[in-house]
């Protein structure tokens, strides 16, 4: 159960932190030379912490369990960089572009869930989306 709780909480952290840093990088930056200086740094954090943690099987084996799911979401990482990045420089404020964009995205991927994935929605669940497109109508109201 502690990992249940550890696990959010590092997401919410970084997901704050990840925009506090994407709101911060320097207007005059070219966007992709930002983004290379990114992913330099995200594959040597990531290289090392390959070293530290190993694969119990062997890096060959652990490659070869990668499927299209892992190249595929080094793409949309790209989308999403650059688009946040783009939503920044346009002029949205760091509080309402990352809540607009994740209940947005939870609507979107309840559906999904439903659909592909076999998630259940209870009626709590169903109160809780109305309160989030309530909360989307009101966030754009002028």
């Amino acid at each position: 159960m502690t990992m249940y709780w550890i696990s959010i909480g590092l997401a919410i952290l970084s997901s704050v932190l990840y925009n506090l840093c994407q709101k911060s990088i320097a207007p005059a930056a070219h966007p992709l030379a930002s983004m290379a200086v990114t992913y330099v740094v995200a594959l040597s954090l990531t290289l090392a912490g390959l070293l530290v943690f190993p694969p119990q099987a062997g890096m060959a084996e652990a490659l070869r369990q990668a499927n299209w799911a892992s190249a595929a979401l080094g793409a949309v990482i790209v989308l999403v960089e650059i688009s946040f990045l783009m939503v920044y420089r346009s002029g949205w404020n760091v509080s309402m572009a990352a809540l607009a964009s994740q209940s947005t995205t939870v609507m979107v991927l309840i559906p999904v869930g439903l659909l592909f994935f076999r998630e259940r929605v209870t009626p709590l669940n169903a109160v809780g989306m109305a309160v989030c497109l309530a909360g989307l109508v009101l966030m754009n109201l002028k």
